[in-house]
């Protein structure tokens, strides 16, 4: 056995545990970006390509990591992002998630298409969450997810304002994820599904239902993959507009976070609009390819909002020094997706509660070395290109 196995410590090591643990149609699901995976590299290659500025001689005894994000006083500049299914990839992996996230005191999203619906996961919360929102075509269902996120004491919401259309995700065309598979290839899911013994035992078997717990009413008792894949391309709405911002606006009392922006006028935009905050984001690859990296557009956002919103980005975030990178590059917090669920599929809670001491630790360890001291002092001066 080897060490990896033993003792996991990084993205890495995680990644290649869920890889060995999990069927490949969910792994390439969570793993994969659209068309050629371009703006998934660059998310994390840009932020390796940053440099921190180490400094001497300052007195770093005291580190203070914690952040003020939409009233919660989070313990570091972190959230756990929106990602759907995943309590596909451990037994009601949304519950235990937000779990970790309480002892962490850092805020957990719940993904519209969550397999565990608003009410379980409220019911596994010590603390508030905050919920993230498609819009379907049917404004009904908006309106009632809403209500629902409210009546369990949701305080901040993301607009996901980035899925006009889902991306061509060519991962999961060759793993059958949407359908399309003749006889043999589905018997090749069924064969490959049979083999990973623990996710069987533990999800297949001991974590239904599975469809997602906040649409159950609208999809068939433990739709498949393709049913899901086909449910969500007839109801996301292409036709979601600045109009549907107001109209959120006026539905719900909270924060409102607008996950998907990259360019500098829609920013501007969502200052006009109202709304609290926007979340530089290109959906973790998924969606548009060769757009800019995260960390590359953030800057553009941030000048472009003028202080007068919260600017928050994820995209590429592997690790506490990234979580630096982006700070000092002006985003308020980052907000981490596969860097979550990689060791949730590997060890569960335990595994996500393992990741962020991890990433706290990795912050403070930067933070001391580069004579910093709290969140606030990580500014472009921190980095060694504080003109990127």
């Amino acid at each position: 056995m080897t060490q990896r196995a033993l003792a996991p410590a990084t993205f890495a090591d995680y990644r290649a545990i869920a890889k060995k643990r999990l069927p490949r149609q969910l792994f390439d699901f969570i793993d994969g970006g659209a068309y050629q995976e371009v703006t998934l590299r660059d998310n994390a290659a840009d932020l390796d390509r940053l440099r921190i500025r180490q400094r001497v001689l300052r007195d770093v005894s005291h580190i203070d990591t914690s952040a003020d994000l939409f009233g919660m006083k989070a313990a570091m500049p972190l959230a756990l992002a929106p990602v759907g299914l995943a309590g596909m990839f451990r037994r009601r992996g949304e519950a235990q998630a937000v779990r970790a996230a309480n002892a962490a005191n850092v805020p957990f999203c719940l993904s519209t298409v969550g397999v565990c619906g608003i009410e379980e996961v409220a019911a596994a919360a010590s603390t508030p969450f905050w919920f993230q929102l498609y819009v379907m075509r049917d404004r009904g269902v908006a309106r009632e997810l809403l209500q629902r996120a409210a009546a369990v004491g949701c305080t901040t919401l993301a607009l996901t304002v980035d899925l006009a259309y889902p991306g061509a995700r060519y991962r999961d065309v060759r793993s059958g994820f949407g359908g399309g598979l003749d006889k043999w290839g589905d018997l090749a899911v069924l064969f490959d599904r049979a083999r990973r013994f623990a996710w069987l035992r533990d999800v297949a078997i001991g974590g239904r239902p599975h469809a997602p717990g906040n649409l159950a009413r609208y999809l068939p008792d433990n739709a498949t993959l393709p049913q899901f894949s086909a449910f969500a391309a007839q109801n996301l709405d292409p036709s979601v507009s600045w109009k549907d911002v107001e109209w959120i606006r006026g539905e719900w009392k909270g924060a409102v976070l607008l996950k998907g922006v990259l360019d500098a006028e829609d920013a501007r935009r969502a200052v006009d609009a109202g709304v609290q905050g926007v979340i530089v984001s290109n959906h973790g690859g998924r969606q548009l390819d060769s757009a800019r990296s995260s960390i590359g557009a953030l800057p553009s956002v941030i000048d472009a909002v003028e202080g007068r919103i919260e600017v928050l980005m994820d995209g590429g975030v592997r690790s506490g020094l990234d979580v630096v990178k982006a700070v000092a590059t002006g985003a308020k917090a980052c907000l981490i997706g596969r860097a979550w669920v990689w060791p949730l599929a590997a060890q569960g809670e335990a595994g996500v509660t393992r990741m962020l001491a991890f990433m706290k630790k990795e912050i403070e360890i930067a933070m001391a070395l580069a004579g910093l001291t709290n969140i606030g002092e990580i500014t472009r001066a921190a980095l060694d290109r504080p003109d990127i």
